[in-house]
């Protein structure tokens, strides 16, 4: 046995170790094979999750910019988000007056749905609960839809004028379309008008939408009709100080005063 002790090699260790008892020791085993096999395939499934997520977004995108492209009849040379923003803003140069530029806008937005479906919702969907449950609907499809085009936003609650509160609002907290266009008649005639009517008039959907210039959040609010249009303080929001088409106004003119967006 002595002999035995010395050949032994030093450097195997017994089981289980002596300062652990052999049923903990087993249980700290298992924990740690367990947590080195579930680890693993969480990472893969979070990476295909955000494989998938930008797959989709790519998908959105591309759509909804070649809707944009058959309407203004002219694209950007530029790839991507970029060459969104250059159409939509040709889309409002284009146009002879704010009101052309927010109807083809709708029409964009129409082309984008099937028609019987716009039709089916509005007819069997808006009217259940006084219009509760659309709006909910499609605050939460607007939340997980569109975070392509205006950023992270996020589902919460809106006061209603009768005292009640639904779930039916959306926060963007910091919207991609107006940081990229710099220009507050691209975000009213292009986004806030046209879908504000868009959903009122082709789903039955009151909404009113509250951009935010300073910070460039905005509040969706579904079951809301929105003011009319000399109450809309959006609508009387000066140019932009970033506004490339402010600036070039401004070094054209001479006048460094900041006025009216004359699109909004």
């Amino acid at each position: 046995m002595k002999a035995l002790a010395v050949v032994r090699p030093p450097s195997i260790c017994s089981w289980p170790p002596q300062s652990l008892p052999k049923s903990q020791y087993l249980r700290s085993q298992c924990f740690r094979v367990s947590s080195s096999l579930i680890k693993e395939p969480q990472s893969e499934i979070q990476a295909k999750q955000e494989k998938q997520g930008g797959v989709m977004d790519e998908v959105f995108l591309n759509l909804f910019r070649k809707k944009m492209v058959e309407e203004v009849g002219w694209d950007s040379g530029k790839p991507g988000y970029d060459g969104l923003i250059e159409v939509a803003n040709r889309l409002m140069l284009k146009s002879p007056t704010n009101s052309h530029t927010k109807e083809a806008a709708v029409r964009i937005l129409r082309s984008l749905f099937p028609p019987m479906l716009l039709q089916l919702y509005k007819l069997l969907i808006a009217p259940i609960q006084g219009g509760k449950v659309a709006a909910i609907m499609v605050a939460r499809v607007t939340a997980i839809t569109c975070e392509w085009l205006m950023g992270p936003c996020t589902v919460n609650s809106v006061d209603l004028p009768d005292g009640t509160s639904w779930n039916s609002g959306v926060f963007v907290e910091k919207c991609k379309y107006l940081e990229q266009s710099k220009c507050v008649g691209i975000c009213v005639n292009t986004c806030k008008l046209p879908t504000q009517a868009f959903m009122k008039d082709y789903m039955g959907v009151p909404l009113v939408m509250e951009p935010n210039f300073s910070d460039y959040s905005c509040q969706f609010k579904f079951g809301i009709l929105p003011p009319l249009p000399e109450d809309d303080a959006t609508l009387k929001e000066p140019c932009l100080d970033i506004c490339p088409n402010a600036t070039r106004r401004r070094e054209f003119t001479g006048n460094i005063n900041v006025q009216q967006c004359p699109k909004a």
